[in-house]
């Protein structure tokens, strides 16, 4: 769940998209002005977990005509409409993010070739990042080395706690102590930049279940951490049983104190916040796909429910994996819908995700109003005073507790 561009269950509305995936002229003129990625979504686990609410299907779920052992060719007839779609315009790929779902649950090979069609049809940039989330039992050291040797820089892997009975509720499958193991089995098969996502605030949690797994994230040596509140999203069976009243609501008083412990505890380690729920040593650890989400960049997103987005627009594929494979091998384009972003709504999503980063954003870029709401902003200790001095609007640790809030105020 690293990622910010995870695939959710429900789709937004929009427009038809064509069924050839044609851009409008206005987008396509924007490629190079920007970095470009690939987001690629895997939708497969072999459990549901009762928070999630992503595009992700256990054997289960899937119904006939789908296969895992087929995904991978799947998955390459979308890069070439992409290629098709965007010609010759598009510059080098600087990132690759294989999300899900559990990408590892497909062969090493099957991850590594749809890398490689990637690369043949548009060319990595030198020192390209390329990312797989993973699961802790999902992967082998063998299996981390195959990785590794088909050109995968860096791997995320969802620890979420520490305490048993905190993952037990959550309904993830991996024992404690299997992340510690992974994050030394991925630096011994040679991955330079390992991150471990956590999720804080479920119900049962204390204060000391949260620091324990931030000292056992910490001791496992990973150079990037990532800790997100947990989020009651409806259809999940964890919203169920909150309904029920089998289980209370997170409180946002507690969530705001576990927030700041994760931030004290991460900075007296080494790690540095460089966007309101990722930590880490160095520049050279930061996610630079997520980076590339956070500052407006163009990137393709392969798989059912896949979001991409170039020149202000934004589309989505259908969710289901057989008509995302239907789509496909009948020539079509599986977008399900897209939307034409206006200036105005090109700059409210820059504010709201660039003031969630440290760097934060140009005063100057703000309207009259928002100025003056950033003026106010820093009275109220929400926004750090001298770098609003030196003409830039950077979130306070209370600001970061209540970042889209401030966004909002800082919007037109």
């Amino acid at each position: 769940m690293e990622h910010c561009a995870a695939v959710p269950s429900r789709l937004p509305d929009g427009v038809p998209a064509p069924a050839d995936g044609a851009l409008p002229f206005a987008a396509r003129r924007e490629l190079g002005r920007n970095p470009f990625g690939f987001y690629v979504h895997v939708p497969f686990c072999t459990t549901r977990c009762g928070y999630c609410d992503f595009t992700t299907y256990t054997a289960q779920e899937l119904g006939p005509g789908v296969s895992q052992a087929a995904y991978a060719d799947t998955a390459m007839l979308e890069i070439r409409l992409a290629r098709h779609v965007l010609g010759d315009q598009v510059p080098p790929v600087e990132t690759v993010f294989f999300g899900g779902g559990t990408p590892t649950l497909l062969p090493a090979g099957h991850l590594g070739s749809i890398l490689g069609e990637i690369d043949e049809l548009f060319g990595l940039a030198a020192g390209a990042e390329v990312t797989t989330e993973a699961n802790p039992e999902s992967v082998t050291p063998a299996y981390l080395e195959r990785l590794r040797e088909a050109g995968f820089t860096r791997i995320s892997f969802g620890m979420q706690s520490a305490a048993p009975h905190v993952l037990r509720l959550l309904d993830r499958q991996h024992t404690p102590g299997r992340a510690v193991e992974v994050v030394g089995e991925a630096r011994r098969a040679g991955f330079s930049h390992v991150n471990l996502d956590l999720i804080y605030g479920t119900p049962g949690e204390s204060e000391a279940d949260w620091q324990a797994s931030l000292g056992t994230a910490i001791a496992a040596g990973p150079d990037h951490v990532s800790a997100y509140a947990l989020v009651v999203e409806e259809g999940t069976a964890l919203a169920r049983k909150v309904r029920r009243g089998e289980l209370p609501e997170p409180d946002d008083d507690l969530l705001a104190d576990r927030y700041v412990q994760a931030d004290e505890t991460l900075s007296r380690n080494g790690y540095g916040w460089y966007e309101v729920s990722n930590w880490a040593r160095g520049t050279a650890a930061r996610s630079r796909h997520n980076h590339l989400y956070w500052t407006g960049g163009d990137w393709w997103g392969v798989g059912p429910g896949a979001h991409s987005h170039v020149g202000g627009v934004r589309w989505w594929n259908v969710r289901h994996p057989a008509p995302y494979a239907a789509k496909l091998h009948a020539g079509e384009s599986p977008a399900a819908g897209r939307e034409l972003l206006d200036p105005a709504a090109r700059r409210m999503e820059a504010t709201m995700l660039g003031l969630r980063l440290r760097e934060g954003l140009p005063v100057r870029e703000l309207s009259a109003r928002a100025r003056e709401a950033a003026g106010d902003a820093v009275g109220y200790g929400l926004l750090d005073r001298r770098a609003h001095d030196d003409g830039r609007a950077v979130l306070t640790l209370r600001g970061r507790l209540l970042a889209d809030a401030v966004a909002r105020d800082l919007t037109d």
